[in-house]
Order: structure tokens, then C-alpha cells, then sequence
């Protein structure tokens, strides 16, 4: 570990010890990447994202009030029709949750004993979906709208037997906890329920509370995890809700943005774009919604989201980060045709996330 890392950790630790944080201080720190070490990440999201107060001494009673979560936050579960048809989309989300890694399928060190508990009359919802068969078709409801109608039959096959290592009884898989998360969040918000694509909102927030090398904060992974993303929902969740796609806090104005600033500081790029009839709304959709983590690895994903989360407007850099991929890929856009152009787009060339924050940030400081 370098020098100059361990006087990075200084200053957050520094940071972090005071009574009272000084939030303005805590984002400038966390723009520029936050330490792993020692939990500085995990506690810095759980500040940046409005879950802690910056008044250490209300953590303990706060706390208190949100842990442990409540498996069961609406006794009328028996809504059960539409209960399975949520739960059988989350279910087969959260288990592709970042298939090239392992941590997903391993068990948690700290699984829900209230529901593993045989003496409590809890039913996990890996049962409820093995045992669920409805009677009507099960609906996919992705974001663009209902789609892939299909047999409930064929829905409960996608995982074979043999696809995922079946834990033993008193074991829960991390997207195991996952799933919970989401089903309490779709329960708990039925305007909104559950759209495909929070999983991959969620993942990342919990892959960094459930490694916290601090086990007093680790074990509370899962509560965290809730509040936290309910909270950034708050900000995002319009970008979920077709019906105000078309409205100024809805996603069609945010993939407009990313153009409208794209022919401010690259008019050749742009023009070239509109001439090819290669529409915002082809890409940007998933890099806006998802918060590029469907373009990126999850360490990368996370890096960027340590900016995002500790800029104030951090939506709008968003946005500024999306004109920064452009811009940085601008020679391959300019000399390609569109379906060149398409497939550069889709799969983004450029791993270097240092690279594109830091261009995103020249396009903050030039704005």
C-alpha cells in the first residue's frame, strides 16, 4: 500500500471520527474513490445515501429502530396471486445476478433465523417458489411494458436441479437475501412493486454491505441494504414509471439531456449521431436506468458509484458521465456506419473507468 493510499485512508478515517460529519468534506473525499479498507465504502455509501445521520451520536438509537428487517411488513400476504407473479419475476432476476462471480450463490453468514427458524410458521420464499404453481399465466413485466407471456410450468424450469448448489437446510444464498429485499420492497411499495432492472440496482449495494471487512456492520447487511436502496429509489424511480416516461422527471427528458449536452461541447458527434438516426433512447435507456451497471465489472461498477453517490446533483453527472463515454469513443463513432456504431454502443469498448469519471468531470468544469 502506497504512501500517499494510507494518507487517503488517514483523511477518511479524520473525517469519519467527528461527532458531526462534515458532509461537504465526506463528498469531495468520496468523489475521487473511497477505500475498501477497514469499511470506509460501506459506511461512506450509507451517509452519502441518506440512510445515516451525520450526527454519530443518533447511530445507535437509529439503528435500533431499523434492524433487524421485518421478513413479514404486511400480514395480508395472502394477496397471493399477484404475491407469486412479483415473486416468480425478482426470483429468476436475482438469481442471474452477476453470473461471472460466485459470490452471489454462496451462503450468507448471516441468514434470516426468524424465517429458518422451524418453529415459526415462516414460509421462505425459495419454497413459495418452488411449491407455486398459478393457475394463470405468469407475466414478465419488464420496463418497456408487459411482455414474454408464458406457462408457469415453463417459468419454474428455467433453473435445473443441477444449475445452483443447493444449500442445506438453515443456509440462505446472498440472492436469497436479495430477493427478500426486493419482494419487501415491491410489498411495501405497490405503486411502483417490482420492475426488472432493480435487481441490478440493488446488487451492487449489497455485494459492498455484505463484504464489509467491519463484521458489527456486515451483519446487518440486509436491513442496510433496504433502506439504503429505498432511498435511492426515491431519487430514481421515475426512471421505472412508464407512465411518466414523457414528463420533465421522467426518463425520456434524462436520455434528451444526454444529447442536448453531447451538441454543446461535440457538435460533429452529435450530427454525425442524428445522421445515422441513432436515437438516445437505443442506449442510454439501460446506462440511465441501471446506472451503467450493466456496462461495467462489478468493482468498476462500484468505483463509479462512489462518485455518483457522493456528488450532490448526482443524477446530472450521470448524465455527464454518459457524454463523457461518447466523447471518449468519438473517432470509432465518427468513422463507423450504424450498425458499427450499434454494436460500440451496446458494448461499451472503454474498461478505464479512471479514464471516463475523470473526462466527466472536465465536462463539469468546462460546463
Amino acid at each position: 500500500m502506497s504512501t500517499a493510499y494510507k494518507n487517503r485512508i488517514q483523511e477518511f478515517k479524520v473525517a469519519l471520527a467527528e461527532e458531526k460529519i462534515n458532509l461537504k468534506t465526506l463528498r469531495e473525499l468520496c468523489f475521487n474513490g473511497i477505500p475498501f479498507e477497514g469499511g470506509i465504502r460501506a459506511l461512506c455509501w450509507k451517509i452519502l445515501l441518506n440512510y445515516l445521520p451525520v450526527d454519530q451520536t443518533q447511530w445507535e438509537s437509529f439503528l435500533k429502530k431499523q434492524r433487524p428487517l421485518n421478513p413479514n411488513p404486511d400480514s395480508r400476504w395472502n394477496t397471493y396471486f399477484k404475491d407469486n407473479e412479483i415473486l416468480l419475476q425478482i426470483d429468476k432476476d436475482v438469481r442471474r445476478l452477476y453470473p461471472d462471480m460466485a459470490f452471489f450463490q454462496r451462503p450468507t453468514e448471516y441468514p434470516c433465523q426468524l424465517i429458518l427458524d422451524p418453529q415459526n410458521d415462516y414460509e421462505t420464499l425459495r419454497r413459495r417458489v418452488e411449491q407455486t404453481t398459478l393457475k394463470a399465466q405468469t407475466v414478465n413485466c419488464n420496463r418497456s411494458g408487459v411482455t414474454n407471456v408464458s406457462s408457469p410450468g415453463k417459468a419454474l424450469n428455467l433453473y435445473p436441479s443441477n444449475e445452483y448448489e443447493v444449500l442445506p437446510n438453515g443456509s440462505e444464498a446472498h440472492w436469497e437475501v436479495v430477493e427478500r429485499i426486493l419482494f419487501i420492497y415491491a410489498k411495501l411499495n405497490p405503486g411502483i412493486a417490482y420492475v426488472q432492472g432493480m435487481n441490478e440496482i440493488v446488487g451492487p449495494i449489497y455485494y459492498t454491505f455484505a463484504t464489509d471487512p467491519n463484521s458489527e456492520w456486515k451483519e446487518h447487511a440486509e436491513a442496510d441494504t433496504f433502506f439504503c436502496f429505498t432511498n435511492l429509489m426515491s431519487e430514481n424511480r421515475d426512471n421505472f414509471i412508464k407512465s411518466l416516461d414523457d414528463s420533465q422527471c421522467g426518463i425520456t427528458y434524462k436520455m434528451e439531456s444526454v444529447y442536448s449536452m453531447l451538441k454543446d461541447k461535440d457538435m460533429e458527434l452529435y450530427l454525425k449521431l442524428e445522421e445515422q438516426n441513432i436515437k438516445p433512447q437505443y442506449f442510454t435507456f439501460r446506462w440511465l436506468t441501471l446506472l451503467l451497471s450493466q456496462e461495467f465489472l462489478l468493482p468498476d461498477v462500484i468505483r463509479i458509484w462512489d462518485t455518483l453517490f457522493s456528488d450532490q446533483d448526482r443524477f446530472h453527472f450521470l448524465i455527464l458521465v454518459c457524454c463523457a463515454m461518447l466523447i471518449l469513443i468519438r473517432d470509432n463513432l465518427l468513422a463507423g456506419d450504424f450498425t458499427v456504431n450499434m454494436r460500440l454502443l451496446q458494448d461499451y469498448p472503454i474498461s478505464d473507468v479512471h479514464t471516463i469519471l475523470t473526462k466527466a468531470k472536465d465536462l463539469q468544469d468546462t460546463s
